[in-house]
């Protein structure tokens, strides 16, 4: 633990007044506390100086230097996906190259190249908003074709390498927001977003399916709540839930928070909004087109086990006998819903119980990402891009290097054995066993990596947030931040009269937040 004692006021990505030479840095310095960023450093030179000065830079702030990082990396990413970016699929380039996306063929499948209305025209098994992306998209991209088609002077290309042009574009924009919205959430480790720029998932998914957009919306209304502006949070997660479902998991993390610390009406202000929201978005579509906006909900239900699935490994394993058994085209599997939705309602009261017995409240981030990962891994559908949901979420919950990219190479790395088995052995592919192998080392690492952040709420001497800079409770909590608790479950041994170092409560961060909890008194908030 870090005891350099507070520098000069800053926001976190500029100066807002230059710091004498020699002054203590108002951030935390990654090279000093994190073994991978010191080791790294030594490619430029060696960790930052103990006399050097932070915060003079007049353009080369850490948000500016973040979002170099993620356009790099997003720029790179465009090269991966470049060969299959024209739709000449032939020689299965996309699973060869490894540049496969769900965009490229949907294209056409739902009728965009011919001005199809996504669910008026077209039904289309993705939420909403999503949808409108997707229209979006292609509307530019017809308007590039109708340009260079009249004008002359830029490149006559396909139309659905326009379209997936203007939809990596869009995406990358998403990217780089999430980059900024992370940085807003780190507090005094503005740095942290670097984990985002330089990440091999957003390399390797990024343009994979539209999920930064739904990623973007999430991590928009997180830095929202950061602010204390519940009802902008609960309408940016709402926009984010109208283009993908989970962003729901993040209402429920902080209503498990909002409930220890009696902040349940300010909760509901962000819920309701969260619904208005949503509803705005929906209803119209659902009014018109009740057909293509339910099939998303319809195809959750009947969708067998996903091959990325621990679901799918189990029924591969014992020759689809396990379940439901053989399912008929279009058969729901319904005892294996029924198993996963026990499941998933065990686990929330398991998370439900750590938020309410943790010595120290758990950080928004830790209880976000523990749910959004446990709902991956019990759920019968993974899709590779959706382990983008975790990203932003990881990095805020335990930003230590090493880890982060330990599980990020598990998740990198299935994309090739996943692709060379859709190839097939007889074409230089792979066996089924090799991508198995490639989704057990996934969950492991994903396990693993709950298991530290569990660890990091029971014991919060070990979070690195909290330690690394005196006097930091929750950077993205927002109204939750240093807010005393109202209700908290207590084991039997912490009401009896005993030292509180024997309950492993009584350690300096712990002690500290208690106390500072203890005599911060209400927060009015829910006036």
């Amino acid at each position: 633990m870090s005891s350099t004692p507070p520098g000069p006021s800053a926001p976190a990505d500029g100066p807002a007044v230059p710091p004498r030479p020699g002054a203590a840095p108002d951030r935390v310095v990654p090279t000093w506390t994190d073994p991978v960023a010191h080791q790294a450093s030594e490619a430029v030179g060696g960790p930052w100086g103990r006399h050097g000065v932070v915060g003079r830079a007049l353009f080369w702030t850490p948000l500016r230097v973040c979002l170099l990082f993620a356009t790099t990396v997003l720029g790179l990413a465009w090269i991966k996906q470049a060969p299959c970016s024209d739709g000449n699929w032939t020689g299965w380039v996309q699973y060869t190259h490894f540049c496969y996306s769900d965009t490229v063929p949907l294209f056409t499948l739902h009728g965009l190249d011919t001005g199809a209305v996504p669910y008026l025209d077209s039904v289309v098994e993705y939420p909403v908003l999503t949808g409108a992306f997707m229209a979006a998209a292609a509307a530019v991209g017809r308007g590039y074709d109708g340009l260079a088609a009249a004008v002359g002077l830029v490149p006559d290309v396909p139309s659905v390498q326009s379209y997936y042009v203007v939809t990596c574009l869009l995406l990358s924009v998403c990217g780089l927001l999430v980059v900024r919205a992370v940085l807003g959430l780190s507090g005094r480790r503005p740095w942290d977003a670097a984990m985002i720029g330089l990440s091999p998932l957003l390399f390797v998914h990024a343009f994979t399916n539209w999920d930064l957009f739904a990623v973007a919306l999430a991590t928009l209304g997180m830095w929202a709540w950061a602010r204390s502006r519940p009802v902008l949070a609960g309408v940016l997660i709402g926009l984010g839930i109208a283009a993908k479902l989970y962003p729901a998991l993040l209402l429920g993390a902080l209503f498990l928070l909002c409930l220890r610390a009696g902040l349940v009406r300010t909760w509901l202000r962000a819920a309701v909004a969260a619904v208005l929201t949503w509803l705005v978005v929906n209803l119209p579509v659902a009014l018109l087109a009740p057909e293509g906006w339910s099939r998303f909900f319809r195809l959750n239900r009947s969708r067998p086990a996903d091959p990325d699935s621990v679901w799918n490994v189990l029924l591969h394993g014992t020759g689809q006998r396990l379940f439901d058994g053989p399912l008929a085209a279009g058969e729901s599997p319904t005892v294996l819903n029924a198993v996963v939705a026990v499941l998933m309602l065990a686990f929330l009261v398991g998370m439900a119980w750590l938020t309410l017995a943790a010595p120290v409240r758990p950080r928004v981030a830790q209880l976000a990402f523990l749910l959004v990962a446990g709902f991956l891994l019990l759920n019968k559908v993974w899709s590779p891009q959706y382990s983008l949901w975790l990203l932003p979420l990881a990095v805020l919950a335990r930003p230590k290097w090493r880890s982060l990219l330990l599980w990020q190479a598990a998740e990198a790395l299935l994309w090739v054995p996943r692709l060379l088995w859709y190839l097939g052995s007889d074409n230089r592919g792979v066996e089924i066993e090799w991508f198995f192998l490639g989704v057990g080392l996934r969950d492991v690492a994903v396990l693993v990596l709950m298991g530290l952040v569990v660890r990091d709420i029971l014991r919060p001497d070990g979070d690195v947030v909290r330690t690394t800079w005196p006097g930091v409770d929750d950077p993205a909590g927002g109204p939750l931040d240093r807010a005393p608790d109202r209700r908290r479950w207590r084991s039997a041994a912490e009401r009896l009269p005993q030292d509180d170092d024997l309950l492993g409560v009584g350690s300096g961060v712990t002690r500290g937040l208690q106390h500072d909890r203890a005599v911060g008194g209400p927060r009015d908030l829910d006036q």
